[in-house]
């Protein structure tokens, strides 16, 4: 983080790691990648429970708290709590970055982007106005009533939105303020740079023209990816080498 702008000027950098699906290792290469690639002075604040591990240039917060049942299937719904009037006594711009997404460009453009909130237009349904919560911008306590609504009405919520990024995307939608990245900025690893089959099985997952962050769902995660190992017995990738040169501390 540099150190000559005044707080005025600062953009906040968020995460957040609950649970042990990942480790600290994937905080700290996320900062690293955030440096390297962004120009702008920034906080870079992980919301977790387990702090440990994490490097000192991460200011680490505690986990905020999310009343709900115990035992659901993990659908984000964690990520609503970044919603809350006063979360970290942060306030600004504001861009949420998932911890294993990888930078591979400038992401300058991410908070020079015209738009009160932007979000990812989900690859999978690109038909339907629901984004991808894997990188989004916002301004911290613009939109408290997105958690007050979902916490006093969980059960009704639940039953109609199947993760918090349906649910998030119908509400800013509501708002009229939804805008979605543009594509090229946040492709999808298994959907943009892995060749579709049969030439997944020869040619190497590339990085697609003008990408800034690269976005895995589902499986692969990073590791996997480097390596060549889909997570399904039935898809054949590459190696994809190259994600050793961005994704590192």
């Amino acid at each position: 983080m540099s150190t000559n702008s005044d707080s005025a000027n600062i953009v906040n950098v968020i995460c957040m790691k609950w649970g042990d699906k990942f480790g600290p290792e994937y905080v700290n290469r996320l900062y690293g990648m955030v440096a390297r690639n962004l120009t702008l002075d920034f906080r870079f604040i992980c919301f977790t429970e387990v702090p440990g591990g994490i490097r000192p240039e991460v200011e680490i917060q505690p986990l905020p708290e999310l009343d709900i049942p115990a035992g659901l299937p993990e659908r984000g719904w964690m990520k609503l709590t970044l919603y809350a009037e006063n979360l970290g006594n942060l306030s600004g711009p504001t861009l949420f970055l998932d911890l294993d997404v990888v930078i591979v460009g400038s992401i300058d453009c991410l908070f020079e982007y015209e738009a009160e909130f932007a979000i990812i237009h989900d690859k999978h349904r690109p038909a339907r106005m629901i984004g991808n919560s894997s990188v989004f911008r916002f301004e911290i306590g613009r939109y408290p009533h997105i958690l007050k609504n979902f916490t006093d009405n969980f059960v009704e919520i639940r039953k109609q939105f199947r993760h918090e990024q349906a649910y998030l995307s119908s509400e800013i939608r509501k708002l009229g303020v939804l805008k979605f990245w543009p594509d090229e900025w946040c492709p999808s690893f298994k959907y943009h740079c892995v060749p579709s089959w049969p030439k997944s099985w020869f040619q190497t997952p590339r990085i697609p023209a003008d990408s800034r962050v690269i976005v895995f769902h589902g499986n692969p995660n990073p590791p996997d990816a480097l390596i060549g190992k889909s997570g399904k017995w039935w898809r054949r990738i590459r190696p994809s080498p190259w994600l050793e040169k961005y994704w590192t501390e």
